[in-house]
Formats: C-alpha cells, structure tokens, sequence
C-alpha cells in the first residue's frame, strides 16, 4: 500500500491507494477530518477500508487533506481544523437561549477560504485522475463532514456520493437554496445518540433537511459517542464497492 504527501488545493494531503502501479482510480474517495484532529487522523482508515474489502484496492485512491488552521497556539499540538469556532459567541448565545437556531445558521468565518481550498483539490483531483465529478465521493468526519456537505451544495454537478460522520446542519438558509440540484444524491449519514460534542438531534435535523432537498439519505444511528460506528463503516466499504 502506498502513502504520498502532495500539497493539493493548498493543503498538505495524504494519499493512499494500492493499486497496481502507473494505474488510475475508477473512484476519488476525498474524507476530511474534523477539528481538533491531527491532520493523518483519517488516514489509517483509508487504508483499513482498502485492506477489508477486495473490490476496493484495484478501484479507489483516497486523498487526506489537512485543515489550513494550525491550532498549536491554543495548546493543541499537531492538531489542525477547517475553520475556527468563535467559542464566545458561542458561550452568549447558549446563555442567552435560540443557540441550535443560530448554529443551524451559521456561516462561520473561515468556511468560505476552506470552501474554495476544497474545492481546488478537488478540481486537481479530477485533473491528475481523469476522473469527472460523478466519479468523486466526498466525506468527513464532524467538523470535516459540515465542510463537505457545504461544498457537495457548491459543486457544478453532483458527486458520487457523500459521507456525513457525526456531522450537523449549518448555513442553512444557503443550502436550502441549492439543494435541490442534489437531488438523487446518496448520501451516507451516522451519529451517535449518546454524542456529547454535537448532539443527536442535529443530526436529525441534517437528515430531514437533506431529505426533503430529495438526497437520498441513508441514516445510521447508534449507541455510542462521537465517533465512526463499526457499522457506519462497513456501510461505507459497502457503498464504495456499489460505486467502484
């Protein structure tokens, strides 16, 4: 299995595949991590999904990209994130009531530079692939899945698919309005009912919105915190193999 760093978009990006050499992918797997995260912290699980399945190593390459905000002055070493969160706004809004309406609609600063670096990687992607972006699934994890789902609405066309890992709905007054050109999308969604950082019905608030936008949404629940269920994972190999 090999593993390359590439900047990419402007962001340091690991990828990962084991096909056979001097060969393209068939499927761009694109999974972003969330806040707080080392940027690697997804990367052991591109290579766990090429090393469960037997379909995906002659099929997929994977591409880990890092968030741009390096957050070591604020004690977290080696970690990175997408955008920063204001945690004082944050703190007034809880203390003054209405903070799930107000996070629902929030376009955080920040999200719009990390749109347009995903979005770049994205381009270069398809570029040094071939591939279009029928061909490309975009996922994440939290922070790294609110970022995908903005971009999945900002793309000319459609991607494969979309992966949502203990993500939430935001920008949604934005979203509503593109929505329904995703529609038919597939989209994988879990969530923990006992997840502390982003609790369980903001999950069901991005699955009915990206349902009634007409995305078809399959909706993993589970027992547990914030985290990728072993389920929601064999779901994902599940959905990469259909597409490869």
């Amino acid at each position: 299995m090999r593993q390359t760093l590439l900047e990419m978009g402007g962001l340091a990006t690991r990828v990962v595949d084991d096909l056979p050499e001097g060969s393209q992918p068939k499927l761009a797997v694109i999974l972003c991590h969330g806040f707080g995260a080392s940027q690697t912290d997804l990367v052991a699980l591109g290579a766990e999904i090429l090393e469960s399945s037997e379909k995906l190593p002659a099929c997929a390459r994977f591409y880990f990209p890092g968030g741009p905000l390096d957050l070591s002055a604020w004690g977290m070493y080696g970690a990175a994130a997408w955008w920063m969160f204001d945690f004082e706004a944050i703190q007034r809004a809880m203390a003054e009531g209405g903070f799930r309406a107000r996070m629902r609609n929030e376009r955080p600063e920040g999200i719009e530079q990390a749109r347009q670096s995903l979005l770049q990687l994205i381009e270069q992607v398809c570029k040094d692939t071939g591939l279009g972006l029928d061909r490309v699934v975009l996922g994440g994890f939290s922070q790294g899945s609110m970022l995908t789902v903005d971009v999945a609405m900002q793309l000319a066309q459609s991607p494969a698919a979309l992966i949502a890992w203990s993500g939430t709905l935001m920008n949604e007054e934005e979203w509503r309005g593109l929505a329904p050109r995703r529609k038919g999308l597939k989209v994988l969604q879990s969530h923990g009912r006992q997840d502390q950082i982003l609790p369980y019905e903001w999950a069901e608030h991005l699955r009915d919105f990206l349902t009634q936008g007409g995305l078809e949404v399959q909706f993993m629940p589970f027992d547990g915190p914030h985290t990728i269920s072993l389920p929601a994972l064999q779901a994902t190999i599940r959905l990469l193999e259909d597409l490869c």
